[in-house]
C-alpha cells in the first residue's frame, strides 16, 4: 500500500495538522477525571476501585492491568459499575496470554502455557476453574454474562500461532491477527455490556484491528532493542526497506514512509468504526473507549513526521484520564 494512495485519507503527510475545535467541557469534570488511579498509585486506591467486598481474586486482576495494561484498565474503570470486575477478568486473561511470548526462553514452555489457558477455558465452561486467580474471576465473568466460550478460544488460539518470532507477510496477516485478538476482546466487552448489535460488532472489528496496528508500531522501538521485527514484509517491500533498517533505527523516508503506510491504515480502521456511529447504541460506547489512545498515539506519530523512534513516543501521556473521561461524558468513540 504506497503512501501516496492514503493521503486522501490521512490528510497531509507531513506535521502541520490543525486543532480540532471541541465543546468546552463541563465545570468540575478536571476534578472527577483526577480521582481515577494513577500508573503508580498505591493499593489503597486500588481497593478503594475494587469496593469493600472485593476479594483478593479481583483485587489481583486490577493490579496486573495497572501495571501491564494502564490504558485497559483506565478504559475499563469507566464502564458501568455493574459490568467492571467482569472486564477486569477478560482484560487480565489477555495480559495472561500476551505476556507469555516474552516471559518464556523456549516456544514449548509457551505451547505448554497456552495449553494450560486452554484448558482452564474448558474448565471455566465446567464450572471447576483452576485456584488460579485470573481463571477464577473469568468464570465468574462467565456464569455473570454468558460470555461466547469461541471468543475466549481465538485468543488463545491466536496468540499460539504468534509464538513464532517471524515478521507478518502482509498487513492483511497482521489485521487478522488483530481480529482474533484485539476484536475478540471487543465482541466479549460487547457482550458484558450486554449488547448484541451488529453495527457495534462492524465497530468493534474495526476498532480492534486498529488497535492491533498500532500496537505493532508502538512495540517496533521494543521489539527492535530485542533484535526482532514484526511489521508486515510486503509493506517494508514496497518501500526498498529491509529489517535491519529498523533494527539501527534508520530515519530514512522510505523507512518513514513504511511507518506512514501502517498508521494510515489504523487511521482509516478508526474512520470505519466512527462511519456506524449513529446507528451503534449508545449503551455501548463506553466499550470503545481505547479509540481515544489509538488516536492519540496516531496524532502524536504524525507529528513526529513518522518516525517511530521519537522520544516523545514513548513518554506516558498524563492527559489520558482526563481525555478518556471528556470522551465518556460526551459519549462518543
Amino acid at each position: 500500500m504506497a503512501a501516496s494512495a492514503l493521503v486522501s485519507a490521512w490528510g497531509p503527510l507531513r506535521p502541520g495538522v490543525p486543532g480540532l475545535c471541541r465543546r468546552r467541557p463541563p465545570r468540575g469534570l478536571w476534578a472527577h477525571a483526577r480521582r481515577l488511579p494513577d500508573p503508580a498509585g498505591s493499593g489503597r486506591s486500588v481497593a478503594a476501585v475494587s469496593g469493600p467486598g472485593a476479594s483478593g481474586t479481583d483485587r489481583y486482576c486490577l493490579e496486573l492491568l495497572r501495571k501491564r495494561d494502564y490504558e485497559g484498565y483506565l478504559c475499563s474503570l469507566l464502564l458501568p459499575a455493574e459490568s467492571r470486575s467482569s472486564a477486569f477478568a477478560l482484560r487480565a486473561f489477555n495480559v495472561e496470554l500476551a505476556q507469555v511470548k516474552d516471559s518464556v526462553s523456549e516456544k514449548t514452555i509457551g505451547l505448554m502455557r497456552m495449553q494450560f489457558w486452554k484448558k482452564t477455558v474448558d474448565d471455566v465452561y465446567c464450572d471447576s476453574p483452576p485456584h488460579q486467580p485470573v481463571a477464577i474471576e473469568l468464570w465468574k465473568a462467565v456464569k455473570r454474562h454468558n460470555l461466547t466460550k469461541r471468543w475466549l478460544m481465538k485468543i488463545i488460539d491466536e496468540r499460539e500461532k504468534n509464538l513464532d518470532d517471524k515478521a507478518y507477510r502482509n498487513i492483511q496477516e497482521l489485521e487478522n491477527y488483530a481480529e482474533n485478538t484485539q476484536s475478540s476482546l471487543l465482541y466479549l466487552t460487547l457482550e458484558i455490556l450486554g449488547i448484541k448489535d451488529l453495527h457495534a460488532d462492524h465497530a468493534a472489528s474495526h476498532i480492534g484491528k486498529a488497535q492491533g496496528i498500532v500496537t505493532c508500531l508502538r512495540a517496533t522501538p521494543y521489539h527492535g532493542s530485542r533484535r526482532r521485527v514484526f511489521l508486515p514484509m510486503d509493506i517494508c517491500m514496497l518501500h526498498g526497506v529491509s529489517q535491519e533498517d529498523f533494527l539501527r533505527k534508520s530515519q530514512d523516508k522510505n523507512v518513514r514512509d513504511v511507518v506512514y503506510d501502517m498508521a494510515s491504515q489504523a487511521h482509516l480502521h478508526l474512520k470505519h468504526a466512527r462511519s456506524f456511529h449513529k446507528s451503534v447504541p449508545v449503551k455501548a460506547f463506553p466499550a470503545f473507549l481505547q479509540t481515544v489512545a489509538l488516536e492519540d498515539y496516531l496524532k502524536k506519530i504524525q507529528q513526529v513526521d513518522f518516525d517511530i523512534f521519537h522520544p516523545s513516543l514513548q513518554q506516558k501521556n498524563t492527559l489520558l484520564p482526563l481525555s478518556l473521561y471528556i470522551q465518556s461524558w460526551r459519549k462518543r468513540y
